[in-house]
């Protein structure tokens, strides 16, 4: 998976030209703080403190808007049960005064790795999560040249785990720093 993920990296790097003035492409990687939130979870579980890597791309529709398409490996879920995702978050982003800017927009996970049967062995049987995900994400964040930094909250709209009766959608804060290579 780690060698298809770095060679999906290096065909968009390529494919895009370093020349083209409205694009721009870089990495960034941060630390997540995830949870799950529902109905009828038992208490209220810790959340895990887990990290996302990835890269991300910047096309300018305008001089203050920009669309920011980004592929993540994102480590999420609840402290002794571990779901991993790639995530695409496709955001729209508005700039202010060349520096700061909002953005939001959907994203679309996808399970690449979890410990279910682990975290819940002898006492449900069958659990699995269900291996796509919709979220919502809202976000903040500000550049200096080609470094950049964001805050954003990503939260569920679909189910996470695949229990009858249980309501799992996930919540996870970023925090991310990042680089543009051109």
């Amino acid at each position: 998976m780690k060698k298809l993920f770095l060679l999906a990296i290096a065909v968009i790097s390529f494919s895009i030209s370093s020349q083209a003035q409205d694009i721009k492409f870089g990495f960034k990687g941060g630390l997540n703080f995830a949870t799950l939130n529902g109905d009828n979870l038992a208490g209220d579980p810790d959340g895990r403190t887990g990290y996302h890597i990835g890269a991300v791309a910047q096309v300018s529709l305008a001089e203050t808007i920009a669309l920011q398409p980004e592929l993540l490996y994102s480590a999420q879920g609840v402290k002794d049960v571990d779901i991993d995702y790639v995530n695409i978050p496709i955001l729209l982003k508005l700039k202010f005064a060349k520096l700061f800017s909002v953005e939001a927009g959907p994203q679309f996970g996808f399970v690449v790795n979890d410990n279910l049967d682990t975290a819940f062995s002898g006492l449900v049987s069958d659990v699995e999560t269900k291996s796509f995900d919709l979220s919502g994400a809202v976000g903040a964040g500000v550049e200096f040249g080609p470094f950049f930094g964001q805050l954003r909250y990503n939260f569920g709209f679909t189910d996470v785990i695949d229990i009858e009766g249980l309501e799992t959608k996930n919540s996870n804060f970023q925090v991310s720093v990042g680089y543009y290579i051109f």
